[in-house]
């Protein structure tokens, strides 16, 4: 395709997974993936038949997976089956991130059978994907509006990054760079090229990855190139449709704004459609507006963030209300019992507002990622690494449990991605400065600009806001370090070397920044007291009203039955959270859990009765609080994340 203009050399870029040791509360859930997770996600592949698909040495299996009704009850054109790929390439790169920290020859032997398997598949001129060479020989290319096609080569190539990152071993980034390159020679606005993109976005993002890693800067040409056509006239899907012979019109969602291609990317203002495909569009337009420097698309994007953090995110950091479309529906529609949020939905906003601080520090997207990070997300995987949420609501009567694997086994995967590669999300490095987006026990081996540094932090974070940060160097060195200070801490302190530094981040975007000669050794203390808080909703959200949520530092609580009997909902507490009394949350890994005192609605008889004319009697008692992604880790029964408040 055309040269663009080279990409800048500032911004800030995450650290690769093996620079950043995690212990502390995130090296437990690491070691949990690496311990269980990934052999689980890989032993559910196996039995799924995802092998015999890829592996060109089988048999041609039989199409396991149903296709997907449209809303007058003919087959669509999809079926999850047509993605394994991708589910696949999750599975890789979880494990990549697993081996990194873990040694393990039988995991290791395992995902190297996987590559060879897609070096076999892999077709002279590059192309590569499991469907279109077995299953629908001679319809590559034909549908890219809801075949996946460019979304599984974009997780393969995250998955090669990964591999070669943790293994040193090249394959399967080998093969992912000859099929980029296939795709650089299929794509574009030359003549005898495709003008299209993905109907599904990641390659956007996973092609920046691979420049990044590969020092390849067509790859980045190529990423943009699918961003700035996003949506342009005449519509692509609708060429490509009338070329196969169908009716345009006729696709199950029959609307484009669904994969968010109705308009040009800089001409949308409302977040819409589904959810996941949404934030990873924007990952993928931040990390291009991060490499060519460009501020209208950043620009765009802010407009984006606005309108789903201040209309449409739960207050759990998870975004999609609805199962009908996986995605948005209205402003303030945020339902609690019937929330979808779906475990990928929030690892996507985790994903772009990590991208977002490409462009420099800036608690307004640090903060969300934290929030989406410790409750959205994180809820979708158990304590012990062996079950998921896909879906993850704010109540539940009891009946909500985490599957062991699903129809579609997108979040298992994805989740364990993210937990495994957690360090990449805590820091950000540019040409002169290091920032500390997010804290937890870790050492981190950054280099800025040409200057080795090792950043300690000592904590026992989220459970306590105090964090030691010790700075190691070589030699002496001038740079800067910015320090996050959360929105929800009302009075940080720091010092450094046990000198109080003046904390007032505000003008420097949450941030606080320390700019000096480091001499090496110098030991940084930031204070970050944690109080309980209640939490409100905007009273457009009417499934809020009278009700508040309860947090402590990152995380959000919610009440679970098997501290508090069952008719959680007849609880009241009062509109202030200063007298809740932190303690041990018995069976959930040392969790801090709150303890409030409440009332208790009892009600007489309602046996044979819908309504009635009497009130209930009240009774003192207390409520027990728990992190809202520890819940349903114990006993089954309801759960509650807003509660009722007596103002």
């Amino acid at each position: 395709m055309a040269s663009l203009e080279k990409p800048i050399a500032n911004g800030f870029r995450p650290p690769a997974v093996p620079d950043i040791d995690v212990h502390g509360f995130w090296g437990d859930r690491i070691d949990a993936v690496a311990d269980k997770t990934v052999m689980i996600l890989y032993e559910r592949c196996v039995a799924a038949g995802m092998f015999d698909q890829i592996d060109p040495d089988r048999p041609v299996p039989e199409v396991r997976m149903p296709f997907h009704l449209r809303s007058d009850g003919s087959p669509d054109t999809v079926n999850v089956q047509m993605f394994w790929d991708s589910d696949v390439a999750k599975v890789i790169e979880a494990a990549a991130y697993a081996l990194y920290r873990k040694p393990n020859p039988d995991l290791e032997e395992k995902m190297d059978a996987i590559i060879e398997m897609f070096g076999r598949l892999q077709l002279p001129d590059g192309y590569m994907n499991s469907w279109f060479i077995r299953m629908q020989p001679g319809k590559r290319w034909t549908n890219l509006r809801d075949c996946h096609e460019l979304y599984c080569a974009g997780h393969l190539m995250e998955a090669a990054v990964a591999y070669f990152h943790a293994t040193k071993k090249r394959a399967l980034l080998d093969i992912m760079s000859r099929y980029a390159n296939h795709i650089d020679r299929t794509f574009g606005p030359s003549p005898g090229q495709k003008p299209g993109y993905c109907g599904h976005e990641e390659i956007e993002l996973a092609l920046i990855r691979l420049g990044r890693t590969t020092g390849e800067r067509r790859y980045f040409n190529l990423a943009r190139y699918f961003v700035e056509q996003r949506g342009q006239q005449p519509h692509y899907f609708d060429v490509e449709a009338a070329e196969r012979g169908a009716d345009p019109k006729q696709f199950r969602h029959r609307t484009y704004e669904y994969n968010q291609s109705h308009l040009p990317v800089r001409q949308q203002n409302k977040v819409i459609g589904h959810a996941v495909r949404a934030m990873y569009l924007y990952s993928g337009m931040a990390d291009v507006a991060t490499e060519f420097g460009d501020d209208t698309l950043t620009d765009a994007l802010k407009i984006l963030w606005d309108d789903l953090t201040t209309k449409q995110m739960y207050v759990t950091g998870g975004i999609g209300p609805a199962a009908s479309n996986e995605g948005f529906t209205d402003y303030y529609d945020l339902p609690n019992e019937s929330a979808y949020a779906e475990t990928c939905a929030s690892v996507g906003l985790v994903m772009l507002a990590s991208r977002m601080l490409g462009r420099g520090p800036d608690r307004v997207y640090a903060d969300i990622m934290e929030q989406a990070l410790y409750n959205g997300a994180l809820s979708g995987l158990a304590t012990d690494g062996a079950t998921f949420f896909y879906d993850n609501p704010l109540e539940s009567r009891g009946k909500h449990h985490r599957w062991t694997w699903h129809r579609c086994p997108c979040c298992p995967p994805n989740i364990a991605r993210t937990v495994a590669a957690i360090g990449s999300y805590m820091y950000g490095v540019s040409a002169d400065e290091a920032a500390i987006h997010l804290y937890g026990e870790s050492t981190a081996r950054l280099m800025i600009g040409t200057t080795p540094v090792t950043l300690t932090q000592n904590t026992n974070y989220p459970w306590d806001g105090r964090i030691s940060i010790e700075v190691g160097l070589d030699a002496p060195a001038s740079f800067k370090l910015a320090l996050r200070i959360p929105g929800w801490c009302r009075t940080p302190s720091a010092s450094v070397q046990g000198d109080w530094l003046d904390v007032t981040p505000i003008e420097n975007k949450g941030y606080l920044r320390i700019e000096r000669h480091w001499q090496g050794g110098e030991t940084i203390v930031l204070d970050l007291p944690m109080e309980a808080r209640f939490i409100h909703a905007n009273p457009a959200v009417k499934a809020d009203l009278g009700r508040a949520a309860l947090a402590r530092g990152p995380m959000i609580y919610c009440a679970e039955e098997v501290d508090n009997a069952s008719g959680l909902n007849s609880l009241i507490v009062e509109d202030d959270a200063k007298d809740a009394n932190a303690g041990r949350a018995e069976g959930l890994d040392g969790a801090v859990a709150l303890d409030l005192k409440a009332r208790r609605e009892r009600w007489s008889d309602w046996t044979g009765k819908l309504y009635d004319t009497e009130k209930p009697t009240i009774e003192e008692t207390n409520v027990r609080f728990v992190p809202y992604h520890l819940w349903d880790n114990r006993a089954p029964g309801e759960m509650l994340v807003w509660v009722r408040v007596q103002r």
